[in-house]
């Protein structure tokens, strides 16, 4: 056998690290949780392919982009300070620094604020999937319009100030937690504060230039389903691995995670069936996002059949306030409000309604005898959408005050591909952008009559 040496610095790395892990580690808990980690992450490039199809071709990149940037930035943001903030110390309202740098985050399973099985820098990067997800979420109300370093500076505020704060109250000990609120896998953390955010950024922006006066169409209806399968395979992460374990309850939050969006696709379908005589496939990805979002508070809460009700249920609300919204005059592009403000919304009342304690262990509903529990999700939500609107507003407006939020109408009129990227995605073929060259290159100069180079 050849005798492998390693150098001083890396023997005395691996020692540290085999010292510091903790024989109290499940090895499949820690599997299991490195799968729900990766499905979580594979979320943000589908939500891309999502939004991008829904954009006109010019836009395509640009609209990708906002979701791939929030993979860089807000997770260094939350690497750095937002973790700390959102899950660490005995307060209320904001965490400590503790974990600031990833001070006091390693490879035992000791430390969190939660009694864990797998290593503290495995949640802790589980968590920060999170806040990927639900900054990248908001760039749908904004797409074809906000300029893209406004965008980055946003999101990344946004994470630390809006997500990191609201993820103490639910998830990190905080008041509401206190009160009894429950939110399984991000129903209030994620999905109101990101509709909330969204339809605000949406109001402060103002509208696209040709909103209103002409057809936005989807460019690519493939890419949108493709996105919307890709979101419900990372789905299982999402749900299920916010059980923190391979357990009977990562199994249950599965199943439901299949059976909601299953029947929102059922009743989406025979709504746009009663009402335009066809199914779009656009309609049905987007119902397998707002059955998605309605189940995530209450996946391991809830019974299978009560989350075929939730699914059920959960379809009207959003697909009545999307029609809505399209004839209110907001330009919410792709209707972030209506699949998560109002889906996030829907799922946390619900919870408070069909929640039991002979499934879950910790808590019961309405339908159990704890009217009670309605009341505690209700002021949750409340709390979450002013809490979200207020300070999303609060940082448009600052950041506004740095670099321009939204792209002039000539960079609109040419595309956010070029005018923020200096690319296209189609230069050729089937589905081609034509830019003239004096938008992109400066007018070459004319030769004398009978000149010579």
């Amino acid at each position: 056998m050849k005798n492998l040496r390693l150098p001083l610095g890396l023997t005395v790395l691996l020692g540290g690290l085999a010292f510091a892990q903790d024989p109290e580690f499940n090895a499949a808990d820690t599997a299991w949780m490195l799968v729900a980690t990766g499905l979580v992450l594979l979320m943000t490039p589908a939500l891309a392919f999502f939004y991008g199809g829904m954009v006109r071709s010019k836009n395509a990149l640009n609209t990708m982009m906002m979701s791939f940037s929030a993979l860089g930035f807000v997770a260094v943001a939350w690497a750095l300070l937002g973790y700390t903030l959102a899950l660490s110390g005995d307060g209320n309202f904001i965490g400590d620094l503790r974990y600031v740098f990833l001070n006091n985050v390693g490879m035992e399973n000791k430390g969190a604020i939660v009694s864990l099985t797998i290593p503290h820098m495995l949640w802790m990067i589980f968590q920060g999937t999170f806040a990927i997800i639900t900054a990248a979420l908001i760039s749908g109300a904004v797409v074809e319009r906000m300029r893209f370093p406004a965008f980055l500076l946003f999101v990344t505020l946004w994470s630390l100030l809006v997500y990191a704060p609201i993820a103490k109250w639910v998830w990190g000990g905080g008041f509401l937690a206190d009160l009894g609120a429950w939110d399984f896998a991000g129903g209030t953390v994620v999905h109101i504060n990101s509709g909330i955010a969204a339809v605000v950024a949406a109001l402060v922006l103002g509208a696209r230039k040709d909103f209103g006066r002409q057809a936005i169409l989807p460019h690519n209806v493939p890419f949108v389903l493709l996105g919307a399968a890709l979101l419900w395979f990372g789905w299982f992460g999402f749900n299920a691995g916010s059980a923190w374990a391979a357990s009977a309850t990562a199994g249950l939050a599965l199943t439901n995670t299949i059976l909601a969006p299953a029947a929102t696709i059922v009743v989406w379908s025979l709504i746009d069936l009663l009402r335009t005589g066809r199914v779009t496939a656009v309609g049905l990805a987007t119902a397998i996002v707002v059955g998605l979002v309605v189940i995530t508070p209450a996946a391991a809460f809830v019974a299978p059949f009560y989350a075929l009700v939730m699914g059920a249920i959960g379809a009207f609300p959003s697909y009545f306030v999307l029609l809505w919204r399209a004839r209110s005059g907001m330009d919410d592009s792709l209707d972030v409000f209506a699949a998560h403000g109002i889906g996030g919304i829907t799922g946390a009342i619900l919870t408070g309604v069909f929640a039991q304690k002979s499934v879950n262990g910790l808590f019961d509903g309405l339908i159990a005898g704890n009217p009670a529990q309605v009341l505690i999700q209700a002021f949750a939500v409340l709390i979450a959408v002013v809490y979200s609107g207020a300070i999303t507003f609060v940082l448009l407006k600052l950041v506004g005050a740095i670099t321009p939020l939204k792209a002039t109408a000539k960079e609109e009129g040419v595309g956010m591909d070029v005018s923020q990227h200096g690319e296209e995605a189609y230069t050729s073929g089937e589905g081609a952008i034509l830019v003239k060259s004096e938008t992109v290159l400066p007018a070459a100069r004319p030769k004398p009559a009978g000149g010579t180079d």
